[in-house]
């Protein structure tokens, strides 16, 4: 009896130490993409990823309080503050989608919905629509001008139309801290 219950103990013991000295899956490869400087004005942004639809969205950076811009032609006041926004933006979906810029939206501490600022996006030569192909990934900056003293507190983010989704009308909510 006793040498059975050594026995069992044993080999009890041994499957234990087997599983846990199993190989983890290995790692999926990753792209090694260089890191790259923030802007002077600009903060970086470690946020989570979200998904809308089938587009994913990374806030990587903002930069807040600025005046005016400049572009190649001309300097364009704020009315209150330009807010810049980077964004990355990723296909997700199986097919392509017409990703809009200028449906994006900013919500404030106050409560209040800023669309994004169509002429300093020009000025500043940002896309417009483009197609975000399956896989595809583009990053931009987004401008609005915001009332002095607001702040930036949520990006309400949308993607493209999909095959499930044809209007798209409600976005995703991404706090930006």
């Amino acid at each position: 009896m006793r040498r059975r219950l050594a026995v069992t103990a044993i080999a009890v013991l041994s499957l234990a130490g087997c599983s846990a000295e199993q190989a983890q899956p290995p790692a999926k490869p990753v792209y090694d993409l260089p890191a790259r400087e923030v802007r002077p004005d600009e903060t970086a942004l470690h946020l989570p990823t979200a998904l809308n639809g089938e587009t994913e969205f990374s806030v990587i950076g903002l930069a807040a309080g600025l005046p005016s811009l400049t572009g190649s032609h001309t300097e364009f006041e704020a009315k209150g503050q330009f807010v810049r926004l980077r964004l990355v933006v990723t296909g997700k979906g199986l097919s392509g989608i017409i990703f809009d810029t200028r449906r994006q939206e900013l919500i404030t501490d106050s409560g209040a919905v800023i669309a994004v600022d169509n002429q300093a996006m020009t000025i500043k030569r940002q896309p417009d629509k483009f197609e975000l192909g399956r896989g595809v990934r583009v990053e931009f900056d987004l401008y609005f001008d915001l009332p002095k003293g607001a702040k930036p507190l949520v990006l309400r983010a949308f993607g493209g139309p999909t095959l499930t989704d044809m209007k798209n009308l409600t976005g995703t909510d991404i706090s930006l801290g």
